[in-house]
């Protein structure tokens, strides 16, 4: 068997996106992998055959980008969004024989789209920007509000996310929105006429984190807003028959916090029901990971009667389908201990994409009366059959108070009775995520090398109820600490293949704010690698795209607070490091900017510690997941290099 290595990244594809054609008979998947040479991302549709077992076809083949597809009703072609060549995101239509016809025309790109039941048109979102004269040299930017950035978009033009229609018989365009914030496409009714959205129409947009929901009569031109109150909506969908809306949504109870529930707005009626008000699980997919690219086929959506409502929930380490009823049953769908990332739903018939630690995304029908997986994909066959991977094994500290964390240990892949080898510990980001039983580049590669690894949900993860995740605000470096420290020392006094003498940790964002933390308050560990971090809570308020609220929410001080913002800084704390730490940060990250890693190498080299300082350009908070390819292998090479010259004996 070969070794698992960095680059090993080149070969595994990953499998998402799964539609089923209207007939039941074939399914689309997006198929993603990195391209070494063009050093970026390939994503192609490929078509799969239900009821033979042949080898799927490959539908798209030129350079770039594929990926959002859906069915024309009629089962004789699909949509698409694609990038070719180097050009923005636009919707394309293949029918028969026909060539494929590129049917949007939008000069910052197609963000997502809806395609009517009957396939006569579709609705869309794009950053769209009043016409202004071409500048060929440099202008400076003009800011006069604090929300002017961020890391996916940048630095703010005065572009705004408009909602457009096409008619794909005439061609004809129309927007269909004209707020002057952003409007937030969520579906798009069968009958093609009316369009569900969010907008927040607040004058104040650097506070503009809730919306209400709104339907448009395009026929008409008239609104009718759906929200008594203003929410944070994260999903939408129409009934089949138009007549009731579902939202996923939430009031900011807890902040960026909150579970969202699944609401029902009976149009005709006005009557409002909340189908998840006793059920304490995150609804959607908390899985966080470093691999899956194109998981774009996540949201809700009713049964085909209309009767119920589907939507992924995360648990425990766990992704499943949920099927919640408008009468108020609920029922789990799928029955796996891994990550379900994608599903589509033909009549009783469930196909779900899924992955797990040891098997990268593939495509599945689910056999629900004996909770079964049929793979019906083999994309990534060959590198599973001659790759060894480490299977985790379930890790519970119970404390005697009835609280616990739960995390997963992976041994070596070379391991052998009665040798010891070093430990990482692995620290995840958010701080409201969760690790879960899914593919992870990173965690492999170490373990081909020779590493246990420990990753774990302290709380503030998703995927344990309310109340856990919501325990980290306001004492981050506290019981967050706690848990990942007791969970580590409860690994190393139950299992002796683990040399306490050689432990590592590493974590990003989140995960590198506690790496940071936890060098500066204890010396248990021999190395550590802090990736994306914060350092310094009263500069992060002030540079971060999000600090200037999220340091309130999560740390639950304003500025004038300096106090309390010094105390949960790892800055505060440098002269106490001996751990030799590696610093990982991108140029372009404006979620945690470089400054943050800046001021602690700064720190920390300015009192003679043992610490390096990599910078990556052209990389935002994503370098990890969505990276260049080529910065993605040596950040990965970084980190185990790193822990080569610490750990190994």
């Amino acid at each position: 068997m070969k070794e698992l290595t960095a680059s090993s990244l080149y070969q595994l594809k990953t499998v998402t996106n799964p539609v089923i054609s209207p007939d039941g008979h074939q399914a689309i998947v997006v198929v993603t992998e990195l391209n070494e040479e063009e050093n970026t991302y390939e994503s192609h549709l490929y078509v799969v055959n239900l009821k033979t077992s042949e080898k799927p076809t490959q539908l798209t083949f030129g350079k770039g980008s594929y990926g959002s597809p859906k069915w024309l009703p009629n089962g004789d072609g699909y949509t698409y969004l694609a990038s070719m060549d180097g050009k923005k995101k636009q919707v394309f239509v293949k029918q028969g024989l026909a060539q494929e016809k590129q049917v949007t025309d939008e000069k910052q790109g197609v963000q997502t789209y809806a395609l009517a039941a009957d396939g006569a048109s579709i609705v869309y979102s794009a950053l769209y920007k009043e016409t202004t004269k071409e500048e060929s040299k440099p202008q400076p930017l003009v800011v006069d509000r604090m929300k002017y950035k961020s890391d996916a978009r940048g630095l703010y033009d005065e572009s705004i996310v408009r909602i457009g229609q096409v008619d794909l018989i005439t061609n004809k365009q129309q927007w269909l929105t004209s707020d002057k914030g952003d409007s937030q496409l969520l579906d798009y009714s069968a009958d093609g006429k009316h369009l569900l959205f969010a907008s927040d129409r607040l004058d104040n947009k650097d506070f503009s984190f809730t919306s209400h929901a709104y339907i448009l009569n395009i026929d008409t031109n008239k609104e009718q807003q759906v929200t008594k109150e203003p929410h944070v909506i994260t999903g939408g969908a129409f009934s089949p028959d138009g007549q009731t809306v579902a939202l996923l949504s939430h009031q900011r109870e807890y902040e960026n916090a909150t579970l969202p529930n699944l609401v029902i707005y009976n149009l005709e009626t006005g009557n409002i029901s909340n189908l998840t008000e006793d059920f304490d699980q995150y609804l959607g997919d908390g899985a966080i990971g470093d691999f899956l690219q194109q998981s774009g086929s996540n949201g809700i959506r009713f049964s085909i009667d209309g009767d119920a409502i589907y939507s992924l929930v995360s648990n425990r380490g766990a992704v499943n389908v949920w099927r919640f009823a408008l009468s108020g049953e609920k029922e789990k769908r799928t029955s796996t201990d891994a990550h379900t990332n994608g599903f589509d739903i033909f009549g009783s018939e469930l196909y779900v994409t899924h992955s797990r630690v040891e098997e990268p995304s593939e495509f599945y029908r689910v056999n629900q009366q004996e909770a079964e997986f049929e793979r019906l994909t083999t994309f990534n066959q060959k590198v599973e059959q001659t790759i060894s991977f480490s299977v985790p094994e379930p890790f519970h500290l119970n404390r005697e108070d009835g609280s616990f964390v739960e995390g997963w240990l992976m041994k070596p892949t070379n391991y052998e009775d009665g040798h010891s080898y070093p430990l990482i510990v692995e620290v995840h980001g958010g701080p409201h995520a969760m690790y879960a039983n899914t593919y992870f580049h990173e965690f492999q590669m170490l373990t081909a090398k020779g590493y246990g690894v420990l990753y774990t949900n302290p709380r503030g993860s998703h995927g344990y109820g309310q109340a856990f995740v919501d325990a980290v605000r306001g004492d981050y470096g506290g019981g967050d600490f706690k848990d990942l420290m007791e969970i580590l020392d409860h690994a190393v006094e139950t299992h002796t293949w683990i040399d306490q003498e050689r432990i590592g940790l590493t974590g990003g964002s989140y995960g590198g704010f506690m790496t940071n933390w936890a060098v500066g308050h204890t010396n248990r560990f021999k190395a550590a690698v802090t990736q994306r971090s914060i350092s310094n809570w009263i500069s992060f308020y002030g540079v971060s795209d999000i600090g200037y609220y999220f340091s309130d929410w999560q740390i639950k001080a304003e500025l004038d607070d300096i106090e309390t913002l010094w105390n949960h800084s790892p800055l505060k704390y440098v002269a106490h490091v001996e751990t030799p730490l590696l610093i990982l940060h991108g140029e372009n990250d404006l979620r945690c900017p470089i400054e943050q890693g800046e001021q602690l190498f700064i720190a920390l080299k300015r009192l003679g510690k043992d610490t390096r300082f990599i910078r990556f350009p052209e990389a935002n908070h994503e370098l990890s997941r969505s990276g260049k390819p080529n910065l993605r292998i040596e950040r990965l090479e970084a980190i185990l290099g790193w822990f080569e010259r610490y750990l190994k004996a």
